[in-house]
């Protein structure tokens, strides 16, 4: 496998320190350091295949770490916050990723033998995100992705089978069940996965756990319960999350004044939403803007390049 991963970082190499397309759909790759206010956001759901360097993300209150020949699940949209390291010998962190399309999964299913089912009570890791050791197998399966980057010719015939591949050893993996999950419209990971589209849809709105749950067709306690088993977060903690990292880039991307942002993210106390902001982003959100837009003029770039 050492052979596979180091013929993976060759094709890799010239990815940049921001998301870099392969001219694969939905296959992207990054390499170096990442400036921290890239690496705060909400995640498409994705698998992530590291090759060097090492990661650590944290959704919530919970944080994994991440390292070479190991890769990241993530089904479900996550807001979170990520660092990256360099390899102990100095190379630069370099990743690929995978971008999850459910009808390709879906059609995926279909054809698949259908697995005993999984009782989710006797599970206790029912989080929508994982880390996991790649298996030779799966390793093949992302190489021979990569090599079309070579042959662009042969993209549009044989990614989508590399694709599926890719999925088919995710699925035989430990985390398998979160793909199965999300792509079995009455599993409770399906149910929340829609009920966060519904808080990023209208997160500037008020929400009320009650309609969530209702249109979700759970019990307030169940909903309350399997959000956070999969997010680690409760609904409104979810919705804070998404006003705060929408706010932190309107003001850095978009020049928005502190009381602005907040109100234009739902806030109605500028006061209350700087408390927020400061607890989790470290820094109140004039000071961390100022710096984001800092260390982008040191690098002589952009703050959301």
């Amino acid at each position: 496998m050492n052979d596979q991963l180091l013929e993976l970082r060759s094709l890799a190499a010239g990815a940049g320190n921001r998301r870099t397309e392969t001219g694969i759909p939905r296959v992207a790759m990054i390499q170096g350091e990442i400036p921290e206010h890239m690496l705060a956001a909400v995640y498409e759901p994705m698998v992530n295949l590291i090759l060097q360097g090492s990661k650590t993300m944290t959704v919530g209150d919970r944080t994994l770490r991440y390292d070479p020949a190991t890769y990241f699940v993530m089904s479900i949209e996550l807001p979170a916050v990520g660092t990256v390291h360099p390899a102990a010998s100095g190379e630069p962190y370099l990743a690929l990723s995978l971008t999850l399309d459910p009808a390709v999964l879906s059609t995926l299913l279909t054809d698949l033998p259908t697995p005993a089912g999984r009782d989710e009570s006797e599970n206790d890791d029912n989080a929508g995100f994982s880390v996991a050791a790649v298996t030779p197998a799966l390793m093949d399966a992302w190489l021979r992705m990569l090599r079309l980057m070579n042959n662009p010719e042969e993209i549009s015939a044989l990614a989508p089978v590399y694709e599926r591949e890719i999925l088919y050893r995710v699925l035989q993996g430990p985390h398998g069940w979160m793909l199965r999950d999300i792509a079995a419209p009455d599993t409770a990971m399906a149910r929340v996965s829609q009920a966060i589209q519904w808080i990023r849809r209208d997160f500037a709105e008020p929400i009320r756990v009650e309609t969530l749950a209702q249109k979700a067709a759970m019990s307030v306690s169940a909903f309350h319960r399997h959000f956070k088993a999969v997010t680690t977060l409760s609904p409104l903690q979810y919705q804070k999350r998404v006003r705060l990292l929408q706010a932190r880039t309107l003001m850095v991307a978009s020049g928005r004044s502190v009381t602005r942002a907040a109100f234009e993210v739902g806030y109605e106390s500028a006061t209350q939403f700087s408390r927020d902001y400061a607890r989790v982003f470290g820094l109140p959100p004039a000071r961390d803007s100022a710096r984001i837009l800092g260390e982008a003029k040191g690098r002589g770039r952009s703050p959301d390049r």
